[in-house]
C-alpha cells in the first residue's frame, strides 16, 4: 500500500500537470495524515478546506485505482463528505486528478 508520502507526491504531480481543482480539498486520511490540495499546491498541512473528504488511506488509493465507488463509499460510511453538493460538483475534476496519481 501506499504510503502517505507517495501518496501526497502522485497528487503534486498530476496538480502540476494541469489538473489542479477549483476550490480547496483536504483529504483526512483517519489518524495517518492529512493531504490538502488548493489549486496545484498539495501539502500534509493540516489546514481549512472548502471540502473535506474522510477517507482510509487504503480506500483512497482503492478509489484511486477504480476498485471502489465513490457513491458506495460514502452510502456505506468508508467516506465521509462535509459538503456532499460540492463534492457532486467536483467529482469530474477529482476523478481526473486521481486517474492521473494512481
Amino acid at each position: 500500500m501506499a504510503t502517505l508520502e507517495d501518496l501526497t507526491d502522485r497528487i503534486r504531480r498530476a496538480a502540476a500537470s494541469g489538473v489542479a481543482l477549483d476550490k480547496s480539498v483536504k483529504l483526512d486520511l483517519k489518524g495517518e495524515g492529512v493531504i490538502h490540495l488548493d489549486g496545484a499546491d498539495v501539502s500534509n498541512a493540516d489546514k481549512p478546506a472548502d471540502l473535506t473528504v474522510t477517507i482510509s488511506r487504503a480506500d483512497l488509493t482503492a478509489l484511486g485505482k477504480g476498485e471502489l465507488d465513490a457513491m458506495r463509499a460514502v452510502m456505506t460510511g468508508r467516506m465521509r463528505l462535509s459538503d456532499m453538493e460540492l463534492a457532486m460538483s467536483l467529482q469530474p475534476q477529482i476523478q481526473a486528478l486521481f486517474a492521473k496519481a494512481v
